[in-house]
């Protein structure tokens, strides 16, 4: 049982890992595209924006990974009250920072998201 354990928190450090590899490579290869972007077509608002989309898609999938190496993370360790109650409060932060990260990108709240999507005549229709 205890290689299982040991099996496990390795995964999830490497999944840790991983989450900061995209973090980090979502920065970078973002960072790449707004220079490309700005300078082929002089139009470094639109390339400034979306710079922005793309920091924050790489942020919001490295933070997917990480909360679910905290959750493994938790899995194998003894569970305490402490360490529940550890685990609920980094979720409810990175929940909160990948809301108000998707919010960002999409520019509405995710309820809107269907109205912004629709045509203005198919709301004028009905």
């Amino acid at each position: 049982m205890s290689e299982l354990h040991a099996y496990i928190e390795t995964l999830a450090k490497a999944l840790e890992l991983g989450g900061v590899a995209i973090i980090l490579g979502g920065v970078l290869i973002g960072t790449v595209q707004f220079a490309r972007s700005g300078f082929a077509t002089k139009m470094w608002r639109k390339a400034y924006d979306e710079y922005r989309a793309n920091l924050g898609r790489g942020i919001l999938l490295g933070l997917e990974l990480l909360v679910g190496a905290d959750i493994i993370g938790t899995i194998t360790a003894p569970l305490t009250f402490e360490s529940v109650g550890l685990l609920a409060v980094i979720v409810m932060i990175r929940t909160f920072l990948s809301f108000s990260l998707e919010t960002e990108i999409e520019g509405c709240w995710p309820w809107q998201r269907r109205q912004r999507a629709e045509p203005k005549d198919a709301l004028q229709s009905r």
